[in-house]
């Protein structure tokens, strides 16, 4: 319990400097902008247009802020509708949504709506499964809790800088994966044999699903812009980006976390079976490990599956009602991004089982001392 304390203090500490961290990026919006919740107290649409389903033109807002230095003041507020509705957002008196605003000697000037408020409902429904995962799971759900809070500041402060920086997409996805697979294993798993055995096996898998990534992309021409907002990062001042390297970093990302769970798993049996059974060899240790790993792969493929094409239900709708082939289907860039994508995560998903029960073999096959 002792060694469990240091570990949890030592991550949560680690979670306090990362939180505190620049990423170097604070000062690219504009200078003296300004965020706020507001309420819409009237709204103008004169200027819109009605085409079909859609609307374009410029809605304006009478807005009353809620928070920030300017409660209760109010605002003039210009929410432009470009006709895409994927993007756009329409709002009535009474809605609540985020306006950033300049002052202006002062008073409220320009103001621009940024979306309905969402973040109340989004801390809610955190707490909720917070408070959830801490009952149904005890101290390891406090843990699991703090290895996913280091995993999202890994990402947003340390991944996603260095990306914008020009640093090589796959050495950073590599290495800041591999970083997140020791932190989460040693600290769910503990500083023991456990969670060394799902470092060692998920890193092994992450390793092939690169390796696979990079062979297979130049065969299946596929270049970065096939992501979503890749394009707004060139027309933003980032053209020297590496595209196509920050897509194989993100089949890397995507599948670290199912291949960190499936060596979990694994590791977590043999651990359970070598205290039960101090007298197996590292041959049977083997075995049992890849009798759980079989278990659990085929499952675990069909989530990625799920989890990837979940995303994309309403193309594939438009697809099927066009008619097209499934083989035209497969043929496009995009689709066949996503399949890169599974295929890959699954072969690690794969791979991930018999490299844990090896590595769990080697490490178990004597008792600890």
């Amino acid at each position: 319990m002792k060694k469990d304390l240091l570990t949890v203090s030592l991550f949560a500490l680690l979670c306090l400097l990362l939180w505190l961290a620049p990423t170097g990026f604070e000062h690219s919006r504009p200078e003296g902008s300004l965020l706020a919740k507001a309420r819409v107290i009237a709204s103008d649409d004169a200027d819109l247009r009605q085409h079909g389903v859609v609307r374009t033109g410029t809605q304006t807002l009478t807005v009353e802020l809620l928070d920030g230095a300017q409660r209760g003041q109010r605002a003039r507020v210009t929410n432009a509708l470009t006709g895409k509705l994927e993007f756009d957002e329409f709002y009535r008196p009474g809605e609540r949504l985020l306006v950033e605003y300049r002052l202006r000697d002062g008073e409220i000037g320009l103001a621009y709506a940024r979306g309905h408020y969402r973040l109340d409902h989004q801390l809610l429904l955190l707490g909720l499964f917070c408070g959830f995962l801490v009952l149904v799971a005890g101290w390891t759900g406090v843990k699991a809790l703090l290895s996913f809070v280091f995993a999202a500041l890994a990402l947003w402060k340390v991944l996603i800088p260095l990306l914008l920086r020009g640093a090589d997409p796959v050495l950073v996805a590599l290495a800041v994966v591999a970083g997140l697979t020791a932190a989460v294993s040693l600290l769910i798993g503990g500083l023991n044999r456990r969670g060394l055995t799902a470092c060692l096996g998920a890193l092994g898998g992450l390793l092939l699903a690169y390796a696979l990534a990079r062979i297979f992309a130049t065969g299946f021409a596929l270049h970065g812009v096939v992501r979503p907002f890749t394009e707004n990062l060139l027309y933003a001042g980032f053209a020297g980006l590496d595209l196509t390297a920050i897509f194989l970093a993100g089949i890397i990302l995507a599948c670290s976390g199912a291949v960190m769970d499936l060596a979990m798993d694994i590791a977590a049996a043999l651990d359970e079976l070598r205290a039960k059974r101090p007298d197996l060899d590292a041959r049977a240790l083997f075995v049992s490990g890849m009798a759980v790993g079989r278990s659990v792969v085929g499952t675990m493929t069909t989530t990625l599956l799920l989890a990837y094409s979940g995303g994309y239900t309403t193309m594939l709708m438009v697809f099927m009602s066009q008619g097209l082939a499934l083989s035209q289907v497969l043929n496009i860039h995009f689709v066949a991004a996503e399949v890169l994508n599974v295929i890959v995560g699954s072969f690690a998903l794969v791979a991930v089982a018999p490299l844990t029960a090896l590595a769990g073999a080697l490490i178990y096959r004597r008792p600890a001392r």
